[in-house]
C-alpha cells in the first residue's frame, strides 16, 4: 500500500458507530465497532439473537484495494458468522442517515437508520424484497 494514501472520508465518517451498542427489535443483543490499527478497517463484532437464532460473528468494514489496483470507491463489508456464512453489504453516511445495503449498492434489501442528535442512538429498520424487514433500535451503551 502507498503510504500517502488515507483512509476514505466515506470510511472515516463510520467513526460515529465505533462502540458498543444495545441492539433491539427484529434482533436483539450487542455488536460492539472498533477500528482495526491503521483505520483503513472498521471492525464489528456481533452477539445477537434473531428468529430465536444466536448470530455471531465479525464484520470487516472498508474500502477494498486489491493489490496493484486503485482503491474501490465504496465503502463495503463482509461479515462472517460463527455457523460459515458470509454476506456482503454496502455501507453509506450522508448526514445523519445510513444506509447498509445487502450485496450491492442500491440492493432491495437495506438498512437504513438515522442518527440521534447525540449519536447515542440508530434508529431504523430493515426492508427486504416483497414486503417485510423489521424495525431495529441501537442505543450506545
Amino acid at each position: 500500500m502507498s503510504e500517502n494514501t488515507q483512509p476514505s472520508a466515506e470510511l472515516k465518517a463510520l467513526d460515529r458507530l465505533v462502540g458498543t451498542w444495545s441492539v433491539t427489535g427484529g434482533a436483539e443483543g450487542t455488536v460492539r465497532y472498533e477500528w482495526m490499527r491503521g483505520g483503513y478497517f472498521l471492525l464489528q463484532h456481533v452477539e445477537l439473537t434473531q428468529y430465536d437464532q444466536p448470530v455471531s460473528g465479525l464484520e470487516v468494514i472498508g474500502n477494498l484495494h486489491p493489490f496493484g489496483e486503485p482503491v474501490g470507491a465504496d465503502v463495503v463489508s463482509r461479515f462472517y458468522d460463527a455457523v460459515g456464512n458470509t454476506f456482503d453489504y454496502v455501507y453509506e453516511l450522508t448526514g445523519d442517515r445510513l444506509t447498509i445495503w445487502a450485496g450491492a449498492k442500491g440492493s432491495p434489501a437495506y438498512y437504513e437508520g438515522v442518527f440521534s442528535a447525540d449519536d447515542t442512538t440508530v434508529t431504523g429498520g430493515w426492508t427486504y424484497p416483497g414486503g417485510g424487514g423489521y424495525e431495529s433500535t441501537m442505543v450506545r451503551i
